[in-house]
């Protein structure tokens, strides 16, 4: 039973890109045996930072490097299901080169959990034409069927609306998976719709969350108290309205793991990715720095010194310096035209430090912009759902009016 799903989170930054396709080849999920990358692809080995570049080169060749960088799916299997990771790897390749074609794609194999599953990251600029990558609603559902074709073929189980894996019937009012069509419905047909509530703000509550204390403030701006203490084993949400749900009743209700190891580890998770783009962005400083310090030794270098005079180590005679061999034109007899030279490159490093700043503030405002438009995007999307709800309650207490108006202007017996 495979279940193709299409992960909608924000794709439209360099960083997002990176930070999932590092995610996708972690060591401890997959392994280079069972990953493959579909459309052209020149190194010998597949590491997030070549498969990173790669797909960056790509944008850049058809001048295409904005707006949505890439498209994210998941192709998993029931944990029932016989297949190893060999096919699950041949699997998720030929969907990529069937649904995908013209478009380069990362495949990687995980069983880190119960169930064996694959990931698809893929390019929105294609290689063949430069075309930005468009999927619709429709596309949603012809995704799905073949994806059941295809195990079909492979005599795997295919998904049936309302039936478990082995076949049995679903239960009225069961709710086997977490969604948020679900979790829709569960609100529109529950009375007691706060479990839902809650669930919702745990999942917003830990995105990027990186602390037991970051958790609990931001589960409180979102009207859940956290009693999350050692003495006891649950923990327990409480909203404004004094109903409590337990960890465990989110857990069984959604197949959600809420538990406090469960948390820790989503914790964890989240901080090893913040500290990872913190390295990488300490790296590139680091990177410009040395740039800047390679620029000052060439530049006194310039007189022809063959010795440094602030104790670093002299230079064998008679060897060309780094200094010479890196900007040989610097070197010379010609003290006026070296010292005219010198002051061009010291410009061009103070020219790369500005633009270097300015490319990092113009960074931060446009990350300032796109989080204030999810923002605008969410409340947007709540009231309408809002507006949604009531029209539909609306609706319900006009049918019942006309039917109670029916029966009693019915004919009498």
């Amino acid at each position: 039973m495979a279940i193709n799903k299409t992960i909608n989170k924000r794709t439209n930054t360099h960083g997002a890109m990176r930070n999932c396709i590092e995610y996708v080849l972690r060591q401890d999920k997959t392994n280079e045996l069972f990953t493959c990358v579909t459309g052209p692809y020149c190194h010998d080995e597949i590491n997030y930072d070549l498969v990173y570049r790669t797909f960056l080169e790509e944008k850049k060749m058809w001048d295409k490097d904005s707006g949505r960088m890439y498209a994210h799916n998941i192709i998993s299997w029931h944990k029932d299901e016989q297949i190893t990771p060999e096919q699950t790897l041949e699997f998720g390749k030929e969907f990529a080169e069937n649904w995908f074609g013209g478009f380069q794609t990362l495949v990687p194999v995980h069983k880190d959990k119960d169930h064996i599953h694959c990931h698809l990251v893929t390019n929105s600029v294609s290689y063949e034409d430069g075309k930005k990558l468009h999927n619709t609603k429709k596309d949603l559902e012809r995704m799905k069927q073949l994806t059941n074709q295809m195990c079909r073929e492979r005599g795997l189980t295919v998904a049936e609306k309302g039936k478990h894996f082995d076949g049995s019937q679903i239960e009225k009012g069961e709710v086997i998976a977490w969604s948020k069509d679900k979790y829709n419905l569960f609100r529109q047909q529950v009375k007691e719709s706060f479990i839902a509530d809650c669930a919702m703000a745990v999942l917003k509550a830990l995105e990027n969350c990186i602390s037991k204390e970051k958790f609990i403030e931001k589960m409180k701006q979102f009207g859940w108290n956290v009693n999350w203490t050692e003495k006891r084993k649950h923990i327990t949400f409480q909203n404004q309205d004094g109903k409590k749900v337990r960890d465990s009743n989110l857990s069984k209700t959604f197949h959600l793991d809420i538990s406090k190891e469960g948390l820790e580890n989503e914790f964890n998770g989240n901080y090893e990715r913040v500290r990872a783009e913190a390295e990488r962005t300490n790296g590139a400083d680091e990177e410009l720095a040395g740039y800047y310090r390679q620029v000052e030794a060439a530049c006194e270098g310039a007189g022809g010194v063959t010795g440094a005079s602030d104790g670093r180590e002299r230079r064998v005679t008679g060897e060309k310096s780094e200094d010479v061999r890196v900007y040989p034109e610097i070197s010379g007899k010609d003290t006026q035209a070296e010292n005219g030279k010198t002051e061009a490159i010291l410009r061009e490093s103070r020219n790369a430090r500005r633009n270097s700043e300015i490319k990092r503030r113009n960074s931060s405002f446009d990350n300032r912009t796109v989080r204030n438009a999810e923002a605008e995007s969410i409340a947007s999307e709540e009231q309408r759902r809002f507006e949604e709800q009531k029209r539909f309650e609306e609706q319900e207490r006009a049918r019942a009016a006309r039917r109670r108006n029916k029966r009693r202007s019915g004919p009498e017996r």
